[in-house]
């Protein structure tokens, strides 16, 4: 495993709530990773761990590739990659993210 991926495998294990994507918090660069703000936001996430994947070019190919998953914003929740933006949608409407975010601020 290369030093990113050794990285990225560290920060989902250790932040409960993590998302990487493009921007921060504060200022995301694309609509996709500001709806995933919009919807951590709604369900009761107060700060919010991210990664700027613009910041770093292997982080970005790195999450990637850690993933499987071809896009940013990624989440993850416990060390365990939740998606992307629709996936966060959909399981927001249905209540499933609020539940497992929930279930990892509860304990």
């Amino acid at each position: 495993m290369s030093d990113v991926q050794n990285w990225i495998k560290e920060t989902v294990t250790k932040t409960p709530v993590v998302l990487f994507m493009k921007g921060t918090a504060q200022f995301p660069q694309c609509g996709f990773s500001g709806r995933a703000i919009q919807i951590l936001k709604a369900c009761g996430v107060d700060n919010i761990a991210t990664v700027n994947v613009l910041e770093d070019a292997e982080v970005r190919q790195g999450i990637k590739e850690f993933s499987n998953w071809p896009t940013v914003p990624q989440l993850y929740v416990n060390g365990e990659f939740v998606g992307g933006s629709d996936i966060m949608t959909e399981m927001y409407e249905s209540g499933e993210l609020q539940a497992l975010i929930n279930k990892q601020q509860n304990g």
